[in-house]
């Protein structure tokens, strides 16, 4: 078997370059995918028939360079865009609720749009059907409070 790898770089470099890909997927980190180019030129330089050694070095300047130049970039594009936009559950802060269930400390159900979710209250019993506003989120857990009183200004 190892004979045949010898003979057949390329095999090695392509399953290096899936291999690689599959970490990518699972880190996110573009760090992976940069050693996968690498693999991919070592790949192309052994189909225009480089020496193993050669394809080695290549494998290594080549994911170097990569990894120096282009991830930089790649990372700088990929959070572009504005510092307090807020994403995922983060949106949900500043947000009214509705009390489903009675909210204490320990717990209870409230309504963020269309969603139910556990909660527990940052101040006090909060009855069924008080509107809330979230001021954190835990995990699965809504951390909510009452809303500021209209007439009050700091």
């Amino acid at each position: 078997m190892f004979e045949w790898l010898g003979e057949n770089w390329w095999a090695v470099w392509l399953t290096a370059f899936l291999a690689f890909a599959v970490v990518e997927m699972i880190t996110l980190d573009l760090f992976f995918i940069m050693l996968g180019g690498g693999a991919l030129a070592a790949l192309v330089a052994d189909f225009a028939g480089a020496d193993p050694w050669l394809q080695i070095v290549v494998f290594c300047i080549v994911s170097l360079l990569m990894a120096a130049f282009v991830r930089p970039v790649a990372l700088t594009h990929l959070k572009k865009g504005p510092a307090e936009q807020r994403t995922n559950v983060d949106r949900l802060i500043g947000e009214q609720a509705v009390v489903m269930e009675p909210v204490s400390i320990d717990g209870g159900l409230v309504k963020i749009g269309g969603d139910i979710w556990s909660a527990r209250s940052a101040a006090g019993i909060l009855p069924a059907g008080q509107k809330v506003v979230v001021a954190a989120i835990e995990g699965a857990t809504a951390v909510v409070a009452p809303p500021p009183a209209a007439g009050t200004q700091s």
